[in-house]
């Protein structure tokens, strides 16, 4: 998988670059500013594009607005955000109508190197990976129904499966057992009203219900 970097510390920039590369990853370009990370991306329209959020020129959310031009201009390139903190209605504008090929993840819980090459790779081949606590600041800013039907438990069973999490995964997080996260997943489902039918994007769309209800709650 083809992989262009955009990052402005020179240190993390290089470390990306290198666990990326032993993983198997072809680092095809990196950028130290948002405007040059669109433009890297057109020359060589990689897979994943990796992006902090606060970049040059201007030093505020320019890498997530970027990530975001990205993600219109081409909409088969990945995004996988890596971030201080939760920049909550950029954040809402980059996942848009679909959180297919998406990532945010904070720089500071990216501890265990295996799960974030697992994450970038989920991301690169379409899938979702969220950070818990990505999730759960968008989710504290989304009171429309049909949001509100959730439990406690549910919210934080969706907030796992918006991370990437198995079943299993969940189950081993929430110390349940597999059967009963399932049965939350179904009552997900059936409260978010998205056809139980519709298995193998069902995750994708729990993810989207309450990004979209958050996205009403906070209008740019």
């Amino acid at each position: 998988m083809r992989v262009v970097i955009g990052e402005d510390e020179p240190l993390y920039r290089e470390g990306l670059v290198r666990l990326l590369t032993e993983a198997g990853f072809e680092v095809v370009a990196v950028a130290g500013a948002a405007d040059e990370l669109v433009r890297k991306v057109a020359g060589h329209r990689p897979d994943i594009v990796l992006t902090d959020v606060r970049m040059p020129p201007n030093n505020a959310d320019d890498g997530l607005e970027a990530a975001i031009t990205i993600r219109e201009r081409f909409p088969g390139t990945a995004v996988l955000v890596l971030s201080h903190y939760v920049a909550q209605r950029s954040a809402l504008e980059l996942f848009g109508s679909s959180a297919q090929g998406v990532g945010y993840l904070l720089k500071d819980r990216v501890a265990d190197l295996d799960q974030f090459v697992d994450a970038v790779r989920r991301v690169a081949s379409g899938g979702c990976a969220l950070d818990p606590a990505v999730v759960t600041n968008l989710l504290q800013g989304a009171r429309s129904d049909p949001l509100e039907q959730l439990s406690p438990r549910e919210r934080e069973v969706l907030a796992l499966v918006a991370a990437g999490r198995s079943n299993r995964g969940v189950a081993e997080a929430l110390v349940v057992t597999e059967d009963a996260v399932e049965k939350h997943v179904r009552s997900i489902l059936r409260k978010l009203d998205i056809p139980v039918a519709v298995m193998a994007h069902r995750r994708v769309l729990a993810v989207l219900a309450f990004l979209d209800s958050a996205k009403h709650d906070h209008p740019r």
